[in-house]
């Protein structure tokens, strides 16, 4: 009697062992439909509050430049009295104070310049924390629907694994008696080892994006997200429902990283006035008062001060930020080109899988499913031969494994163009 190989026994051990490990993490499931994710995500996603502390403190900033300047104090008394030669002499006819107050007054408006590019950069810090939204609301809901059909085919290989599991110990009872060669048992042992190596690999991708969803939402990392959704959007043509000029007008509207781009333009040239305000000299206002340093006791005065705009009338900071308005707009120019694009593409590409799943049989699911489960049953009574029964099979798994591929594509293909409109236009909840 020919012995099995000894790989196929140590496979089958190994996937085994590490089933019932997974198992045994994933203790606490979690099932969630793409609202609540959404709901958890905005509430709980540590990215976000970081990126809102930085809104804050460009608030702050607007606070700080609202600020009038401190007047400035200044005391000054006798230390060596050369007649009477005696350190801090505090005589009545030998004491010395002086006294002086001093007041910034800033001109050319620079504090109300000031204010409004404080101001202006709000505008930019909220427009890169909804950039942020943006893109990681992108990650939940493409993880998520990920998540979703990779589990669908998740129960796929749980079922054909159980189901070969099931027929196993007949065949090497029928195999004992003679009934049927030893190459057949082998056949579908070897069949139910390749389907755990691949619902090994399976398992590790969803932990893969099982990780990446826990973060975003911080779930416990022991937690296991079963997803909820609702599919009926697969199999709809709403992508060819929308034109594609309102796509194109809408990003151009919300798209967040195109209002970065746009407030820093506003950011720049705010600055090129603050700064073009700065070569202006300010002026200081002082009041005196000297009791005995002066040409007469208890002098008392007032003066203005200012700089002589001589050398330095920040032509170097002027130029700069002249520069920086240039460069914005290029920027600018540059994300209007990608934005475009990003739209074109990602329409085409969600029109393209929308028609493809369109062109497959609505009842194909069921059809396939009913005829699979009378392939299992005419084999269990011999009416099939065992390369029959395993080439169905496989082709069986591959076409599940495939719709549930060009579902997932599509949904993504949805969510893609969602992101590059900046806007949730295709809702799949």
């Amino acid at each position: 009697m020919k012995r099995i190989p000894l790989f196929f026994v140590i496979l089958f051990f190994v996937q085994y062992g590490f089933c019932q490990d997974t198992q045994n993490i994933k203790q606490d499931t979690i099932r969630l439909d793409i609202k609540q994710a959404e709901q958890i995500f905005l509430s709980k996603n540590l990215s976000l509050l970081a990126q809102q502390y930085s809104i804050d403190s460009a608030r702050a900033a607007v606070i700080t430049a609202r600020l009038y300047d401190n007047p400035q104090f200044s005391f000054g008394s006798g230390f060596y009295q050369p007649e009477t030669k005696k350190f801090f002499d505090y005589s009545d006819k030998n004491k010395e104070i002086a006294l002086q107050v001093s007041q910034l007054i800033k001109t050319a408006g620079k504090r109300n310049k000031a204010i409004t590019l404080a101001t202006s950069a709000i505008d930019v810090q909220q427009f890169q924390f909804y950039d942020l939204l943006r893109t990681l609301r992108y990650v939940l809901r493409n993880d998520f629907y990920n998540i979703y059909f990779l589990e669908r085919s998740e129960k796929l290989y749980e079922q054909e694994i159980n189901s070969l599991k099931s027929i196993v110990p007949a065949f090497e009872q029928e195999e004992k008696k003679g009934f049927i060669a030893l190459k057949d048992v082998l056949r579908i042992k070897s069949q139910l080892y390749t389907l755990q190596a691949e619902y090994n690999d399976l398992q590790t991708n969803i932990d893969n994006i099982q990780s990446e969803f826990r973060l975003l939402i911080r779930a416990a990392p022991n937690s296991y997200i079963v997803a909820s959704a609702e599919t009926n959007p697969v199999n709809t043509g709403i992508v060819s429902q929308i034109p594609y000029q309102l796509l194109m007008d809408t990003a151009l509207v919300n798209r967040p990283d195109i209002r970065v781009l746009n407030s820093g333009i506003l950011y720049s040239q705010n600055n090129l006035i603050l700064q073009k305000a700065l070569a202006k000299p300010d002026l200081t206002f002082n009041i005196n008062y000297d009791r005995q340093g002066s040409y007469v006791k208890y002098f008392n005065s007032i003066g203005v001060g200012f700089p002589i705009p001589l050398f330095n009338r920040n032509q170097g900071n002027i130029r700069n930020a002249g520069i920086q308005i240039n460069v914005n707009k290029l920027n600018y120019d540059i994300g209007l080109d990608k934005l475009k694009n990003d739209v074109t593409t990602n329409y085409i590409t969600a029109l393209r899988a929308e028609k493809l799943l369109l062109s497959f049989d609505p009842n194909f699911d069921n059809d396939l499913k009913h005829l699979n489960e009378e392939v299992f049953k005419n084999f269990k009574k011999r009416n099939l031969t065992i390369l029959e029964f395993l080439d169905f099979y496989e082709s069986y798994k591959q076409n599940v494994l495939q719709l549930n591929k060009l579902r997932f594509n599509k949904m993504s293909a949805l969510e893609q163009l969602n992101f590059s409109v900046g806007k949730i236009i295709f809702n799949n909840n």
